[in-house]
């Protein structure tokens, strides 16, 4: 059986992986439209995360296996349709994530000193739609909207010592842009309260340790929720824990001095706040505030639901960053798609109504959880193709052509493909760069640069 998957981030590789050790014979190709694969592990992982970053070791062995195929520079629905791949292939699966963002839906929202969290990790990650987006990065105070662990990335990023940066395969561009930032303080908002944040106590923890910088945290918004959260699953339990211990500390009085000469900057979090409008500057050119409206929770829990009180609050930042989710979008007229939930309706990874077609990760069940929840997602879309190949849901009788079709629909359409050998070229271009910098890695930005490195 041929076997095709459409997104080389975890979700493609996990179920290429599965794919391969559970079935003999099967052949994958998996297709990418840039030319370096990885997804949101190369262009979405915290720069100083490096660990995260090993599961690319995994993913390498996948892509050189012989019966794995890597074909980047392809962007399926553009270059080769999904219909086209359908007759190339027994099984066509679909793993491109969430290549888009959810909106705020708020006046102000376009202006200048705006930018969603997606765009401002892909300009410090490198990914190359975001290498021109030069944020604006003059001003004290920055706004982050949102309780997730990519809020407290972007958090960290502004707040953290350049030499703690360098080390890291942050983009020479950002770390440039980084130096010369004048932000020094940071809040996160939210809509709801403590018990409702969705970041993880590692990172939270890694926030209150970052250095030079001091957690703002209101004991007020805490009051009363050891025992509310006494009853609570293990992480939700200490990572309120942790919030209400932070909030609490009061650093001895020698403790401050020293601590307020040598913390210049501070981040807080903000609870039960939801976003009415980014204010303009007075020539309107640029933000210059926003405007909170103050919610209160009905119900508990994570179903709880925030509910404006009428009342609003002005808080003045230059900078506004709304990290509200990821969204992904339709990629062929042929796939069906939910555009209210983001997702592609599927049972198990099986694409309704079209036989052979399945999806994995985001696009299977919305931009959600870390790579190991995309792993398991995409062994269980995995585990669908192969019962439908042994069920014989599956016909391979018709012997499929796989990559030969689909090569030569790309060269009438004078696309030329990327392998996995010349990836390893741009992989080893990246890190001599790094080396002479002395950081893992110096990443290519520019797509055409990428392509003349392999003599594309």
């Amino acid at each position: 059986p041929r076997v095709c998957v459409v997104g080389s981030g975890p979700a493609g590789f996990y179920t290429a992986q599965h794919i391969l050790k559970h079935h003999g014979g099967a052949l994958v190709d998996i297709y990418e439209k840039l030319p370096v694969p990885f997804g949101l592990v190369r262009f979405g992982v915290a720069p100083d995360h490096p660990e995260v970053k090993n599961v690319i070791n995994t993913f390498t062995q996948t892509a050189r296996s012989e019966r794995c195929s890597y074909h980047g520079n392809v962007t399926v629905g553009r270059d080769v349709t999904v219909p086209e791949l359908q007759q190339a292939y027994h099984a066509v699966v679909l793993s491109y994530g969430a290549e888009d963002n959810r909106v705020l839906g708020i006046p102000g929202e376009n202006l200048p000193g705006v930018y969603t969290a997606r765009a401002f990790v892909g300009w410090y990650n490198g990914l190359p739609e975001n290498r021109d987006l030069k944020p604006d990065l003059s001003c004290e105070t920055a706004l982050i909207l949102g309780h997730g662990n990519v809020a407290l990335d972007i958090a960290r990023m502004l707040l953290s010592p350049l030499q703690l940066l360098r080390k890291t395969d942050i983009t020479d561009s950002s770390l440039a842009a980084l130096a010369c930032s004048k932000v020094k303080r940071v809040w996160l908002v939210g809509r709801r309260g403590p018990l409702q944040v969705a970041f993880t106590i590692k990172e939270l923890r890694e926030m209150i340790n970052l250095p030079g910088a001091r957690a703002v945290l209101d004991p007020a918004d805490f009051t009363g929720l050891e025992s509310a959260v006494k009853d609570a699953p293990r992480p939700r339990k200490r990572l309120t824990e942790l919030m209400i211990k932070t909030a609490l500390e009061k650093p001895v009085e020698m403790q401050a001095a020293a601590a307020g000469a040598a913390a210049p900057r501070e981040w807080g979090l903000k609870f039960q706040r939801s976003p009415q409008e980014v204010l303009p500057s007075a020539d309107g050119k640029r933000a210059r505030g926003i405007r909170l409206a103050l919610t209160c929770l009905e119900g508990s829990g994570d179903s709880a639901k925030a509910i404006p009180t009428g009342d609003v609050e002005e808080l003045e930042c230059g900078l506004v960053l709304s990290s509200i989710g990821y969204r992904s979008l339709p990629l062929d007229p042929a796939v069906p798609f939910d555009s209210q939930r983001g997702v592609i309706p599927n049972s198990s990874g099986r694409v309704q109504g079209v036989p052979g077609l399945y999806c994995s990760g985001w696009v299977k069940r919305g931009p959600t959880g870390v790579i190991i929840t995309t792993m398991n997602d995409s062994f269980d879309t995995a585990q669908s193709v192969l019962e439908d190949l042994q069920g014989g849901v599956l016909d391979i009788s018709p012997s499929r052509e796989g990559f030969g079709l689909v090569e030569s629909i790309l060269r009438s359409r004078g696309v030329r493909p990327v392998s996995f050998s010349d990836w390893e070229k741009i992989d080893a271009a990246e890190v001599a760069r790094g080396k002479a910098a002395g950081k893992p890695r110096e990443k290519i930005v520019d797509p055409e640069e990428m392509l003349r490195i392999i003599g594309h």
